[in-house]
């Protein structure tokens, strides 16, 4: 997998062994780009695919920070269509734990897009997928399609 970094906190080197063990987007390169932010440190990212890149956004300077992780929705009780988001809180310690989040929701848009044709949706399968794997030394095939299937909880 080709990488580039214009992050200083994070060269390229150092993403590379923090994407170590997860499947590989083949033909993307992944590019790491500082995250300017105004108040506090968030999750940014986006796959590009006319330019066949996978851009992870690192906060700079890199603060430990939470986000709130929407993996599912359940449908509310009565007669009309109303769902309540299903969520986890996440703090992110260090860099690689971000960029390991990133790079699998991002992969698995990638995912969905050559193999199942809807690769620009379904945010809450890739936060899900993500957020069942980023803390994972190995992730695999597999993984990604049991992040599919929600199962009942």
């Amino acid at each position: 997998m080709q990488i580039v970094s214009t992050s200083a906190a994070v060269p390229a080197a150092s993403a590379r062994r923090a994407l170590t063990g997860l499947p590989e987007a083949d033909g993307y390169e992944v590019v790491v780009k500082p995250l300017r932010y105004r108040e506090k440190p968030h999750l940014a990212a986006e796959t590009s695919f006319g330019d066949r890149t996978i851009t992870l956004r690192m906060p700079e300077p890199f603060l430990p920070f939470g986000e709130v992780v929407a993996y599912g929705a359940k449908r509310r009780p009565g007669g009309s269509m109303r769902f309540v988001w299903l969520t986890e809180g996440v703090t992110f310690r260090r860099p690689r734990e971000v960029l390991r989040f990133l790079y699998l929701h991002e992969w698995m848009h990638w995912y969905l897009h050559h193999h199942h044709g809807r690769g620009t949706s379904a945010e809450t399968t890739c936060d899900r997928f993500a957020l069942a794997n980023y803390r994972r030394r190995e992730v695999t095939l597999a993984d990604a399609r049991a992040a599919m299937r929600r199962s009942r909880s």
